[in-house]
């Protein structure tokens, strides 16, 4: 079995490669190829690979090391592939400081997926998700592709329009906020222990989890009236106690920067850098130290980072990493517990087993709002009835060997609907600037997202990020 990762030289690609060699969930992956357009981090990430592999096995935990291959070459790395993960970062960290400063230069926020910034990503984003996909199409037609590229809902809507079914976005905050309730009552929700019935749903990073069932008893309430319980939930300390018990719902994490945007302005501006500024440093000084640790740059080797390897570089820069994540919405530390409580690869390598093997999983997933090729179903049919047939939802699902089948939800209130709508809509407009070089869409799209709802405000924004953006540039002058 072959798995490309898309995005290879990326800093979490060994998170993935450990839970592949230590068949975490029992499936065998005999080939790895890794692909990126900048050739030094490939190197630099596949020096770490290769040394974890060797650690794992040493240890004995490796159960089957694949073969890694590194290219730069797309259809090498794509053609033959069982899985495809996406996690492509067009512009690099470097990109993200530019989509947060233009939008913090016009007292809007300025955050990777939410609100401007994330439009700007995805206007890069959408013409390389697009051709990754064409090219998956070509040379692996028979793959399933796992979507982790952000913003992972507009991302994998674009894709789908290639790919179909076949293509599936997966995030882990979701699991994360699940896992944390869980653990309060003692089971697994997600794995349906104790007969667990979980009602989530939303958008990727606007969502809620509505309601917890255990053995037929609806848990939520009980734990919303806790203070207690709630000091244990992450997400209910970030958005406010008093906020989740009147809503009578556990937000995703994201919805820190919705319910308190000005806040989350006042700190990000208050702050030395910005979150996109702080990784381009911190993960730049990693892949040159780990470059001259691992003899690439032996010229200049750092005596700091002589005797350490690629490996426990890589580690200690992403214990820094998780915990400073969404710094600006904390007054404390991020705790040991949450820092672990997400983990994608694992989330990926459950939804790679299910699939391959046929044996049942559910996991909380981006999917179409009704199959591809059924969007002339009735609305009743649809997850979501009023939302358009090819609406990418973030919804729990079942995973088998024939595919993936989302469990059915409680009707959405006006509220939640209405803040999805608005917000599909909005990056619904930069889908159709990204394929069709239209500038006004794109203006639109600015304009009419919910933390902007300005045609003057989208104009300048629009105008910063083709300043900042030779891809955005390039998109609308036809090149």
């Amino acid at each position: 079995m072959k798995l490309t990762i898309l995005g290879g030289g990326g800093f979490r690609v060994p998170l993935v490669h450990e839970a592949v060699a230590t068949a975490a969930t029992g499936l065998t992956v005999d080939e790895i190829a890794l692909h990126d357009v900048d050739p030094e981090r490939l190197a630099t990430i596949s020096a770490v690979v290769e040394e974890q592999g060797a650690r794992l096995a040493a240890e004995g935990r490796a159960v089957a090391l694949p073969r890694l291959i590194a290219t730069t070459d797309l259809r090498e790395a794509v053609t033959g592939a069982d899985f495809v993960f996406s996690a492509v970062r067009v512009g690099g960290a470097e990109a993200r400081t530019i989509d947060e400063r233009v939008a913090l230069g016009l007292g809007l926020l300025g955050q990777e997926t939410i609100g401007p910034g994330g439009l700007a990503y995805a206007l890069r984003t959408i013409p390389v998700a697009l051709e990754i996909a064409r090219t998956i199409a070509e040379l692996a037609p028979s793959a399933w592709t796992i979507n982790f590229t952000n913003p992972a809902g507009i991302v994998t809507e674009a894709m789908r329009s290639v790919l179909g079914d076949r293509v599936v976005g997966i995030c882990d905050t979701p699991i994360g906020l699940v896992r944390r309730v869980g653990r309060l009552l003692g089971a697994d929700l997600v794995a349906g222990e104790r007969g667990a019935e979980v009602d989530y749903v939303g958008l990727n990073h606007l969502g809620w989890l509505r309601s917890v069932r255990l053995e037929g008893t609806e848990r939520l309430p009980g734990l919303l009236a806790d203070d207690d319980a709630l000091e244990e939930i992450e997400e209910a300390r970030l958005i406010g106690k008093d906020w989740v018990r009147a809503d009578g719902a556990l937000p995703n994490e994201y919805l820190f920067y919705y319910l308190h945007t000005d806040d989350a302005i006042e700190r990000i501006t208050g702050a030395a850098t910005t979150r996109g500024e702080f990784l381009a440093k911190q993960q730049g000084d990693f892949y040159l130290a780990a470059a001259e640790a691992d003899g690439r740059r032996p010229e200049a080797r750092a005596a700091e980072s002589c005797c350490t390897s690629p490996l426990d570089l890589w580690r200690e820069t992403l214990h820094e990493r998780e915990a400073t994540y969404m710094a600006e919405s904390r007054d404390e530390e991020r705790r040991e517990e949450d820092v672990a409580g997400g983990g994608y690869q694992e989330v990926a390598m459950r939804l790679m087993t299910a699939l391959a093997t046929g044996r049942p999983e559910r996991m909380i997933l981006d999917v179409g709002n009704i199959a591809a090729g059924r969007e002339d179903a009735p609305a009743s049919e649809r997850i979501v009835p009023e939302l358009p047939a090819d609406c990418v939802l973030e919804v729990l699902c079942e995973v088998d060997g024939d595919g993936v089948h989302p469990l059915p939800i409680a009707p959405v209130e006006l509220g939640r609907l209405g803040m999805m709508s608005t917000l599909r809509a909005a990056e619904r407009k930069i889908l159709e600037a990204a394929t069709t070089g239209s500038r006004e869409a794109a203006w639109q799209g600015f304009a009419t997202h919910p933390l902007v709802s300005s045609p003057e405000l989208g104009r300048r924004l629009l105008e910063g990020y083709e300043a900042g953006h030779p891809q955005i540039a390039a998109l609308f002058s036809g090149r």
